[in-house]
């Protein structure tokens, strides 16, 4: 496997898109880095980089290359972890690519608990926009992905999908924390936190407003969640939130309280888990998936489709 050595260094100077930052990351030199890649090229007959001012970029024959690396690689970590079970102990690295509503309270506490029972898997989180979650999937740079309120292609599985509901977030003294659901009227009487650029929850906030014939300006944009629960303190102000993000989902008490937007105001969204189709999954990873399923059932029994 000491090939493989040489191709993660093409495949991380790829991700990097600079050789220093690549070396960085391996903790080697540049000058030591950029001389197996030469080697590489010339071992080819082809360079595999385009040098930019900037850094590095992959041609048409570098980007051939990652692709079949990272299918190489996908492939020996998929056959690592069957090996690993046959001996009984679980291992594996697990890559995952999710929006950032599964990242604030869901997935660390589905990540702890699946390594209470295999300590020694291992996982990278990535933040990503749908299009970014599929393109990890395509390229193998994810196992598995997270994505909410997208229409996806064909070549991508869903293993489950849960229909969101958006709920607005608040203070434990704020004067609407006694309601059991708001309606957005009501959201118009306080400061507003909105998420920031072209979230899903913008969407559907900005579908459910026009719908209502009203206008929700926000005082700041943000797509920080800490940044909104550490406000939220400061000020009696609102703001949004799915279900998969709440305070709370990780099992802990928060000083932020959660109250569903009343029935009607809103659509919901939908939250996928999906793979790539096709791909058999490392042991690992796809035991992570069959938690995951069966959280949403749990969390979302109605909700789940």
């Amino acid at each position: 496997m000491r090939h493989l050595t040489q191709l993660r260094y093409i495949d991380v100077v790829a991700r990097e898109k600079s050789i220093r930052q690549a070396a960085d990351k391996l903790a080697i030199t540049s000058t030591a880095l950029n001389r197996r890649i030469l080697a590489l090229e010339e071992e080819l007959g082809t360079p595999l980089f385009e040098r930019l001012p900037s850094g590095v970029r992959l041609n048409t024959a570098g980007e051939l290359l990652v692709q079949h690396i990272r299918s190489q690689i996908s492939d020996l970590n998929r056959v690592l972890s069957q090996i690993a079970d046959l001996s009984g102990v679980r291992r594996g690295h697990i890559q995952i690519s999710a929006c950032p509503e599964a990242l604030a309270g869901f997935l660390p506490a589905e990540i702890a608990r699946y390594r209470q029972d295999y300590a020694n898997v291992t996982f990278e989180m990535m933040r990503h926009d749908p299009a970014e979650g599929l393109a990890a999937l395509t390229d193998l740079s994810a196992d598995l992905a997270l994505i909410f309120d997208s229409v996806l292609p064909q070549n991508f599985q869903i293993a489950a999908s849960a229909r969101q509901q958006l709920f607005v977030l608040l203070a434990r003294d704020h004067p609407l924390a006694g309601k059991t659901e708001i309606k957005l009227q009501e959201c118009l009487d306080y400061p507003v936190i909105l998420p920031g650029g072209a979230s899903s929850i913008r969407t559907l906030l900005s579908v459910a407003a026009l719908r209502k014939s009203i206008t929700l300006e926000g005082i700041i944009e943000t797509n920080s969640f800490d940044f909104i629960t550490s406000y939220l303190a400061h000020e009696k102000a609102i703001s949004f939130q799915i279900a998969v993000g709440l305070p709370g989902m990780d099992g802990r008490d928060s000083a932020i309280l959660s109250v569903p937007l009343a029935a009607g105001e809103s659509a919901p969204g939908l939250l996928h888990l999906v793979q790539l189709k096709g791909r058999v999954l490392p042991v690992a990873a796809a035991k992570f998936m069959d938690q995951l399923v069966q959280s949403f059932n749990r969390h979302f029994p109605e909700e789940t489709a």
